[in-house]
């Protein structure tokens, strides 16, 4: 019988189980999983998670591009990262539509290039505080205290407040939340979230400790704030009023300050502690960044006006965030069916990208386990596919704080590292932990080493 429908071949699919498909492999090694099946599958590759689902692993950085920026509009967040809003609500990392791009438009001013310049001595001002702090000879776990002191930077720019303890806090809490998400059975199989296992228990008290303290945090800010008081982030969520009136209700302010608290402070603790460690594998990099600190800086602190001249620095965050980017992958599905490439997919369709993976594909760079800062000094970004490095993701719902944590991260790399060489203690623990972000599973245990050139201040 004649039919209108298109024939089209569809994907490869990765090699699994007969009866459970990809999940064990994928459950015991992420990362290790998608470098398999992009190195030996293809660039479009069918990933059956049975008996529950199927998604799609693509690793082309012109197809990512298609569906992030180009058809947008025809993707929704994954199923995965939705189940997120059972404790973060509707901020803008799980918002949608209308809803998402009136929080958007709200936001954005206060991620504007000059309101984020404002923020950069508070950034040294509180990296300094902590660096004082730390003693020559002293081991402790370096993420840990990147965690305190981002907390402490986000708290006072982006919120106006001193949340002085606070920071220690919610990166326990946050650790026991990580974990859960890191769990694969339990994202697959939702229904084992009722089971009353401790790694449940730990995530609920995780997350109803986090949320106490992100209202306390508005309310008093709510109970002091008079009328026009404030130029950071918190303060405006508070008076903002939208075209028609309207002025966000305290669950809507709870929800973005949430959001924001969280991205805003555990994203660049990662990009500095992968950064941190990377220098520590690698002397001869950490040598060369110390040549620039002292040319630039000398015995002062950095300041917003010494960026442009801290361009390895800056090389150095960069590379870090492309070889353990904080977010390791993101998701989208598909509101009607679409063309991608040479395929056809249904509405409904999930679709998984990886910036774990396609960071490290030797099509696009060279050497490209090596945590070399200079392959970024001679214009590779702009050579580059667009997609073949998105440590922020891309299109309409790129990062709104990307601007921030770059910044944030130079400025806190220089002037730690102006200070202080750190040495990992136990090089055989450290190892990537990919839950929502790409963590520590053991922590990050590292000597601190005075500097002989610069004097304790």
């Amino acid at each position: 019988m004649p039919t209108n429908e298109r024939v089209t071949p569809p994907p490869p699919v990765a090699r699994g189980l007969p009866v459970v498909g990809v999940l064990p492999e994928f459950a015991r090694d992420r990362l290790g999983f998608l470098e398999r099946v992009a190195r030996d599958e293809g660039d479009v590759v069918e990933l059956q998670f049975k008996p529950v689902f199927t998604s799609y692993f693509v690793n082309d950085p012109a197809l990512i591009e298609q569906v992030l920026v180009k058809n947008a509009a025809n993707f929704t967040k994954d199923v995965f990262l939705q189940q997120l809003r059972v404790w973060l609500g509707m901020g803008l990392l799980t918002a949608e539509g209308d809803f998402w791009k009136r929080q958007r438009r709200l936001l954005q001013p206060s991620f504007h290039r000059e309101r984020i310049a404002s923020y950069a001595r508070v950034m040294v001002d509180r990296s300094e505080r902590a660096a004082r702090a730390w003693r020559d000879g002293e081991v402790f776990d370096v993420h840990e205290a990147l965690m305190k002191l981002t907390a402490e930077i986000v708290g006072e720019t982006l919120f106006g407040s001193d949340v002085g303890n606070v920071g220690e806090e919610v990166s326990h809490a946050l650790e026991a939340v990580m974990r859960f998400y890191a769990n694969p059975v339990l994202q697959v199989f939702p229904v084992l979230q009722r089971v009353p296992l401790s790694i449940n228990r730990d995530y609920l008290a995780g997350v109803r400790r986090i949320d106490a303290i992100v209202r306390e945090i508005v309310r008093e800010r709510r109970a002091t704030r008079r009328a026009g008081e404030g130029n950071d982030l918190l303060s405006m969520l508070l008076a903002v009023q939208d075209e028609d009136g309207s002025r966000l209700t305290d669950e809507q302010v709870r929800d973005e300050a949430l959001t924001i608290f969280l991205a805003g402070h555990e994203t660049t603790a990662l990009a500095l502690s992968w950064s941190f460690y990377l220098l520590s594998e690698n002397p001869g990099v950490e040598r060369k960044l110390h040549a620039e600190l002292d040319a630039v800086l000398g015995e002062r602190g950095p300041t917003l006006e010494d960026l442009p001249k801290l361009k390895y620095t800056d090389a150095v965050v960069h590379e870090a965030l492309r070889l353990y980017p904080p977010a390791w992958s993101l998701g989208r599905e598909s509101i009607a069916p679409f063309d991608l490439g040479k395929y056809h997919f249904p509405a409904g369709a999930w679709l998984w990208f990886a910036p774990w993976v396609t960071h490290r594909d030797p099509r696009w760079f060279d050497d490209p386990l090596a945590f070399k800062p200079e392959r970024w000094e001679d214009g590779l970004a702009k050579r580059l596919p667009k997609f073949a490095y998105y440590p922020f993701g891309g299109g309409p719902r790129v990062c709104i704080g990307n601007q921030f944590a770059l910044m944030e991260a130079v400025l806190v790399l220089a002037t730690i590292a102006r200070r202080f060489s750190l040495r990992t203690v136990d090089r055989a623990h450290v190892e990537p932990f990919p839950s929502v972000t790409l963590r520590f599973k053991r922590g990050l245990r590292m000597r601190v080493s005075q500097r002989a050139s610069i004097t304790a201040t």
